[in-house]
């Protein structure tokens, strides 16, 4: 497990950026293009304000979006459509394509479907994510479905999963946010050749604790990271609080 601690969320997401960069570069000498996986949310804004500047040629790079809520339009403050748009896409210069998910889809089965044609024709060189407050991993929230092949999921979202949403302001209530999103499945993650994962602040201590210190479980859905041969984990002293018992710095654990 490839484990480095940053003393602060900036760093973190600085660290985590610029190894996610290199992996991009590397599949561009390799093989003329690359594809990603961008994740969202408060955890991954230093990583993307880092990774925009990043000497990469773009035009040759493919986005795939981990995860959407379902039933919100595009313009809506929380949708993650929006939040990549503003965070990445338009920050970065000819952009060889961008696979957005349309959440609010008239019919969600088919949008799944047409994603999941999309990504089986890719190699995804670098997926980059999180984890959730309930170890969820794209929104596969516990007991996560560790076997299901299809790449993009319509799954349930839970009440802490969706408890975590209000705490960092992207809707007023648990009422008021969506108990339904589309998810890259756990199985398609994986199939990524490298992971870049990032996650800073203290509120995500626990579950980093238990998804990276305990034993794999689709209770922890983000445990199952610990099985990927190139999965690099970026935290910040606040988030590796609980993790072996101490806080520590420095390199991969």
């Amino acid at each position: 497990m490839n484990i480095s601690i940053s003393e602060t969320k900036l760093d973190c997401g600085q660290f985590a950026a610029l190894a996610g960069a290199s992996k991009i570069r590397q599949a561009i000498a390799r093989r003329g293009t690359a594809s990603i996986i961008l994740a969202t949310g408060l955890s991954q804004i230093e990583m993307l304000a880092a990774l925009v500047k990043a000497d990469i040629d773009w035009s040759v790079v493919e986005v795939f979006h981990l995860d959407e809520y379902a039933g919100i339009p595009e313009t809506h403050s929380a949708s993650f459509r929006k939040y990549l748009k503003d965070n990445f896409v338009s920050k970065v210069p000819r952009l060889k394509a961008f696979h957005a998910i349309a959440g609010d889809a008239s019919d969600l089965s088919v949008e799944v479907k047409r994603l999941g044609d999309v990504i089986s024709k890719a190699t995804i060189d670098v997926a980059f994510v999180g984890i959730g407050e309930n170890g969820h991993l794209a929104f596969n929230d516990p007991p996560a479905d560790f076997e299901n092949e299809q790449p993009y999921l319509i799954v349930k979202l839970d009440q802490a999963c969706r408890q975590q949403q209000v705490n960092e302001g992207w809707f007023p209530s648990v009422e008021a946010t969506p108990d339904r999103a589309i998810s890259m499945s756990v199985r398609q993650i994986l199939k990524s050749r490298c992971i870049i994962n990032t996650v800073p602040d203290e509120r995500k201590a626990k579950a980093v604790a238990a998804c990276l210190g305990g034993e794999v479980s689709p209770l922890h859905p983000a445990s199952i990271l610990q099985l990927h041969p190139e999965c690099y984990t970026f935290l910040d002293t606040a988030s590796a609080s609980l993790l072996f018992g101490r806080t520590s710095r420095g390199g991969g654990q």
